[in-house]
């Protein structure tokens, strides 16, 4: 018989709460779980020197609570993002290692959906904006994902900077994985929607945020730093990053329906630190 390889050990309870409570950490982490960083916006934010966030970003990304990807459009820079999921995990795990009734849940609805309708600072319904360069894959998903997840409730668009033709990965997986059909969507350049206002503008990839205008109102800006899986290789080849890539939309998206779903005074509009 051959033997089982040991798992991985995750962290102890007491070790995340070590981890995640330093004064320091816990306010990276507050950063990271609202938005994608490169370590000189976390400087600026946490108020700290470099080689200290840069110490326990290190700390951070040793227990996998953050995770590291070399940026798309300065190859100098990391962007460093929060893995809500894990991190949930190991903090329902916290509660539950002190009595089950702690263990951690979002209120959702029978069909897995969050309960509150998600909006905007006025009360109207939220509106997003997810942008790309292409605005032929990624933000395209999100868009369809971001409507059936919150049920109608959020109003959502995309665009890019340089819109090109929709790709086939992404009608694929769509229909395929999540029973959406992108085959109506029209790619759009982000000059459309210059003058509307929007309560979230959510860049997906690092050049987009690069030149992404500022719009009326001062919307939430939040960077998700996720690679583009259109390689330029054959479309079987990279059907495998078009579903991860889905994947870490829907994952995300389910987190933000339950920011958007938190009430927000209308005075806090326009506070975002990108």
């Amino acid at each position: 018989m051959i033997a089982a390889q040991p798992l991985q050990r995750d962290i102890a309870p007491p070790e995340f709460l070590q981890l995640a409570g330093h004064p320091v950490r816990w306010r990276l982490l507050s950063e990271l779980a609202r938005s994608d960083r490169v370590v000189s916006e976390l400087t600026g934010l946490v108020g700290e020197p470099q080689n200290l966030i840069s110490y326990h970003l290190g700390k951070l990304r040793g227990g996998r609570l953050v995770s590291a990807r070399r940026s798309s459009a300065d190859g100098r820079d990391t962007y460093y993002g929060l893995d809500l999921q894990r991190f949930g995990r190991l903090l329902s795990a916290v509660g539950g290692s002190l009595h089950p009734g702690l263990r951690l849940a979002p209120p959702r609805d029978d069909e897995g959906r969050i309960q509150e309708s998600p909006k905007g600072p006025s009360g109207a319904p939220a509106r997003v904006l997810f942008l790309c360069t292409g605005n032929s894959a990624r933000s395209q998903m999100a868009e369809a994902l971001i409507r059936v997840k919150s049920g109608g409730t959020v109003e959502a668009m995309s665009a890019g900077s340089h819109p090109k033709a929709l790709h086939p990965n992404a009608v694929r997986v769509m229909r395929d994985v999540y029973g959406l059909d992108l085959a109506g969507h029209v790619p759009k350049h982000l000059d459309v929607y210059a003058g509307e206002r929007f309560d979230w503008v959510i860049s997906l990839c690092d050049r987009v945020r690069e030149v992404c205008p500022d719009l009326p109102g001062w919307p939430e800006a939040v960077h998700w730093s996720l690679a583009n899986p259109a390689t330029g290789e054959a479309d079987d080849v990279t059907y495998p990053r078009f579903l991860e890539t889905a994947a870490a939309l829907a994952t995300r998206i389910d987190y933000l329906l339950a920011v958007l779903a938190e009430p927000k005074p209308a005075s806090s509009a326009g506070d975002s630190d990108v």
